[in-house]
């Protein structure tokens, strides 16, 4: 059984002998964490005066801050047969994200000060995650016209992104790479040559022969993403690349951020745990863009997270209709509902011993939250209390049930996973709390 208490109420409240991990400040010890009026009002010792109106009890638990993830679909305004702000930012809470990244492919895309302010005012009245905008880098993601990104950035828009949509030719992108460096926005890139990548494709492989299935090979991502880094270099503008899916990938960021270019990237979750082979009876389950990679692939962008190349993880979290995925495989919406498995999924990188605890909660939170400049991500004193605590030794197994989200898409449902979260305070109020299983 789960409890989502109202996410507006702010409480005194004592979270009691956890395992307090926090990079920011170098910290790693069993200690109380002691909230009140919405900030963290002290670390193993009670503020003066201090008296709580909840005590919780943490023992065997991890405190960390709360996750911050740079790619979420909360499909609102415009899908909401697949989901809504309201049950996406509840279903982010229920997986121990306090903050999230809402790109620009709404319905209309995130291209006006008016839809960014629709987005964030519906977001702070469902109070479950804060919700910041991703801006369109072109009207109506159109790939014609420069958007207006002054104005995007004055209504909350944390940078501009043209997701996979194609620019009508590199001049353009030129242009607003050069507009988005004068406004100092972040430019989130999803490297794809169009030419090169069909719909519903697949990864090339001996899987896509075998199954029929149209192939996205790997260069339709490398070929775009060099010319990316070149104009990257060229303007100065602060990028970052997003989903990547390739081992070359890996290589030619690595190679920029040795060169100093203003670089980050980060991986979905499910890219490290599954590969081109696993697409077995036409799944559509398995039906991801950019497509599952091969064994090796998965393998190099695993050692880029373990480099630090890859700094960043993310859930990707892409909600569906049942409809959506029952077509014939080349014609079902890609993506994974990703809330769910995100942090058990990304904490098994600890237990197979590529990252440890504080690395791992770098990669969720500390370094996406210094990426887009938002003042989280950290247990410091005085800060909001954003903070999860999750239990890295519960097992569970994902069932639709289970899922918080409308959308029940993945291919990881019947599976076993280790670590749960169990609790979520965003800005000092539970947004969500677990109260024994299900």
């Amino acid at each position: 059984m789960t409890e989502s208490a109202h996410p507006h109420f702010k409480q005194r409240i004592v979270i009691k002998g956890g395992r307090v991990i926090d990079p920011h400040q170098i910290l790693d010890k069993v200690a109380d964490i002691y909230i009140a009026d919405g900030v963290i009002a002290g670390i193993d010792s009670a503020p003066q005066g201090f008296k709580a109106d909840l005590e919780l009890d943490a023992r065997g638990q991890l405190v960390i801050p709360g996750a911050v993830d740079l790619c979420a679909r909360i499909r609102e305004p415009g899908q909401s047969q697949k989901g809504s702000i309201y049950s996406e930012t509840h279903a982010a809470a229920a997986a121990g994200i306090t903050h999230l990244c809402c790109p620009p492919d709404t319905n209309p895309a995130i291209d006006t000060r008016a839809v960014a302010s629709l987005i964030q005012e519906r977001a702070h009245q469902s109070g479950y995650t804060n919700v910041l905008p991703i801006g369109a880098l072109t009207k109506g993601l159109e790939g014609q016209q420069l958007s207006e990104m002054h104005s995007l950035r004055e209504a909350g828009c944390i940078g501009v992104s043209q997701l996979r949509y194609p620019v009508k030719d590199t001049q353009v992108l030129l242009r607003c790479l050069e507009y988005a460096s004068t406004f100092d926005l972040i430019v989130f890139f999803q490297s794809e040559d169009q030419s090169i990548s069909p719909s519903g494709g697949v990864h090339s492989s001996a899987t896509a022969t075998r199954l029929g299935l149209p192939t996205i090979p790997e260069c339709a991502e490398t070929i775009a993403l060099c010319r990316d880094l070149l104009l990257v270099e060229h303007t100065g503008v602060t990028a970052h690349f997003g989903q990547i899916s390739c081992a070359r990938s890996v290589d030619l960021i690595a190679a920029a951020q040795s060169k100093g270019l203003p670089v980050t990237a980060d991986v979905a979750l499910h890219q490290l745990y599954l590969y081109d082979e696993m697409i077995n009876g036409f799944n559509s389950q398995y039906h991801v863009n950019p497509p599952l990679r091969s064994k090796a692939d998965r393998q190099g962008l695993i050692d880029g997270v373990k480099a630090g190349v890859i700094s960043v993880l993310c859930s990707d979290h892409q909600p569906h209709e049942a409809a959506a995925k029952l077509e014939p495989f080349p014609t079902t919406a890609t993506g994974i509902s990703g809330f769910s498995s995100f942090l058990p999924l990304s904490y098994k990188l600890v237990k197979n011993g590529i990252l440890t605890e504080s690395e791992w909660v770098q990669r969720i939170s500390m370094n996406p939250a210094r990426l887009i400049g938002v003042d989280t991500g950290h247990l410091s004193i005085g800060s909001n209390a954003n903070i999860c605590v999750f239990d890295p030794e519960e097992q569970w197994t994902l069932t639709p049930h289970s899922i918080v989200s409308q959308g029940k898409n993945s291919p990881f449902l019947g599976s076993t996973l280790n670590g749960r979260v169990k609790l979520t305070v965003k800005d000092g109020a539970i947004s969500f709390r677990d109260c024994g299983s299900d």
